[in-house]
């Protein structure tokens, strides 16, 4: 563990490079833009001002508190108490604000798209699929997100073909965005009698959440979409499955296809499923970039059924490994119960 003086001495060099006057200059610029009497009239604008605000003076009174702390607990280091749990929590804090460092790509305070698809193997695969969805939804638990799902298409016998869940909460698509690709469950399959070793494939996609200020240059003409209206599947209620609440919306010159159908009323999965639709292109376009400039790095990688980032076993042995970091955990069941923050970690690091 690090004594409090080297903490003291860690925490100083960071303050120098987060740039606190800037930031402070920002957040009086947002307060004064959160006072405009006419700031409600466009929400969607409102809403997106009044998140930044907030989540800076998050962000600002994160390092202001931990600063304190550090400096109590700095003045009573020669005072003859037993200050490691301070020093071991006050380091824990520190930890997690120098992690947001690394999260300084244009979206990666967004919110977020987490779609989770069935490969190969029939109702294994879809098995696993509702697996990941649990894991994911206790994951967002674990970090105080809001997570809706906005489209979901069962599997037959068991298990989900597919998910779509918007992600709410600070820097979700920075967080999320590395678990984008396909990951490997094997173990002794529950559905065959004579509990054979199976492999299941699942692939993960993570896109941040857009709306249409955020992306100008993105034109979706209405002759360029085919709508259809129909009844939702039954993920919203009774009274959903009465009317054509859902919506499909196909974007003819790229073929992408969106739904959304869980929300009560047809206008508000229409602009879930433009907002998704916008996201799409968005991927597919940075897909086409770094397709055209594949000796520049950049900071997105196409979700593809070959990008295999993470194995689960759990027969004939326990381990999770992830093939990037080579973070492993031997207690596979944590790991599917939510407690992901040491792979998500590990791989921001990398960047």
């Amino acid at each position: 563990m690090t004594d409090i003086k080297s903490l003291a001495n860690e925490f100083q060099e960071f303050k120098k490079n987060f740039e606190i006057p800037q930031k402070e200059t920002e957040l009086k610029n947002l307060t004064e833009k959160s006072l405009d009497p006419d700031l409600w009239k466009d929400q969607d604008k409102a809403k997106k001002i009044m998140q930044n605000l907030s989540d800076l003076k998050n962000e600002l009174d994160e390092v202001k508190n931990l600063e304190e702390e550090i400096n109590i607990i700095e003045s009573l280091s020669n005072s003859g108490e037993d200050l490691t749990k301070d020093i071991s929590r006050i380091e824990s804090k520190f930890k997690k604000i120098v992690l947001k460092t690394y999260l300084n790509k244009p979206n990666d305070k967004k919110n977020a798209t987490l779609s989770i698809h069935a490969g190969q193997g029939g109702t294994e695969a879809m098995d696993w699929v509702s697996m990941l969805t649990r894991m994911y939804l206790r994951y967002f638990e674990r970090k105080g997100w809001k997570a809706d799902i906005i489209d979901q298409t069962d599997g037959e016998e068991a298990g989900i073909k597919s998910i779509v869940i918007n992600v709410t909460g600070s820097y979700a698509y920075g967080f999320l965005k590395g678990e984008a690709g396909t990951h490997r469950l094997v173990r002794q399959s529950p559905f065959n009698a004579d509990k054979l070793r199976q492999t299941s494939f699942a692939l993960v996609e993570v896109l941040p959440e857009f709306e249409e200020v955020d992306l100008p240059d993105i034109q979706i003409k209405d002759e360029d979409l085919e709508i259809q209206f129909f009844r939702s599947g039954g993920h919203g209620g009774q009274n959903v499955n009465k009317v054509s609440t859902a919506v499909r919306l196909k974007h003819i010159p790229t073929g992408i296809v969106v739904t959304a159908q869980t929300e009560r009323f047809q206008e508000q999965n229409r602009k879930i499923a433009m907002n998704l639709l916008r996201a799409k292109i968005w991927a597919k376009q940075k897909e086409q970039e770094a397709q055209n400039q594949k000796d520049i790095k950049g900071e997105y990688h196409p979700p593809s059924w070959g990008n295999q980032i993470r194995s689960y076993v759990l027969h004939p042995y326990k381990m999770v490994k992830d093939l990037r970091t080579g973070i492993e955990s031997s207690n596979p069941d944590a790991v599917l119960d939510g407690e992901l923050d040491e792979f998500i970690e590990a791989e921001l690091k990398l960047k």
